[in-house]
């Protein structure tokens, strides 16, 4: 088998242009993640990343063709995404609309058949949202990006402080101090702590190896929350 060194280096500088190329038109576009992507954002995307795909490795093509199909599609990507702004009528065309699938606790058949999902895409969403019983919701609606909105039911709604005009500490982020049984440095240090306080406190909870600690996290009040390893976990799949 005969390497061409020379076309191989070739692709180095082609690929860095199309990277750059594709960044630059991605700043352009936005900043929206993969779940906040509408149908027309989603096949934008596929495209200009098969253009530069082959505009980085297809070496007999003429480059400058995939950097103006990049360019086009993401100018066209821009100008719907302004045009949809001013437009509900495009809007509505384009991006789509939300549709209800659980309405006053009942499933919608029809809408559930519309948006192209069967009863088991719909529980899943429901799990994922936090909900693994039917009954504790209200309405549930798929929004233009794909994503499930869920409203519980009245009486599933949890109670929050203000309902309870409770007074509530500030709330902080817990830092990750320890990771897969490696103590995060520079966490610990950004929530004011040295390395031997976390072996320490790890040592007084029962933990003297820290290999069997998965995830242990740190609160703004100095409460330690450990999640150990459990490989050998038996569990029960209720869910086909």
């Amino acid at each position: 088998m005969n390497i061409d060194i020379m076309e191989c280096l070739s692709i180095v500088p082609r690929s860095l242009f199309s990277l750059l190329t594709l960044f630059l038109i991605t700043r352009l576009i936005g900043r929206k993640q993969v779940s906040e992507l509408s149908l027309f954002d989603y096949v934008i995307g596929i495209s200009i990343g098969n253009f530069t795909a082959e505009m980085t490795m297809n070496l007999e093509g003429q480059y400058l063709n995939g950097v103006v199909a990049i360019i086009v599609f993401g100018l066209s990507a821009y100008l719907v995404s302004k045009i949809t702004l001013k437009s509900i009528t495009l809007r509505r065309l384009i991006i789509g609309v939300p549709t209800i699938i659980i309405q006053n606790g009942k499933l919608i058949e029809k809408n559930i058949k519309a948006t192209k999902l069967d009863i088991n895409d719909v529980l899943e969403q429901c799990r994922t949202n936090g909900y693994f019983d039917l009954n504790e919701i209200e309405y549930a609606i798929m929004e233009a990006n794909g994503q499930i909105s869920i409203m519980p039911a009245a009486e599933y709604k949890p109670l929050t402080p203000k309902d309870m005009k409770m007074k509530m500490p500030k709330a902080g982020l817990c830092a990750n101090i320890v990771i897969d049984g490696h103590i995060m440095k520079n966490n610990v240090e950004n929530m004011h702590k040295t390395v031997p306080w976390v072996e320490k406190e790890l040592k007084v909870k029962g933990y003297k190896d820290i290999s069997k600690i998965l995830l242990a996290t740190l609160d703004i009040e100095d409460k330690i929350t450990i999640y150990e390893r459990n490989e050998n976990v038996n569990v029960y799949n209720v869910l086909e």
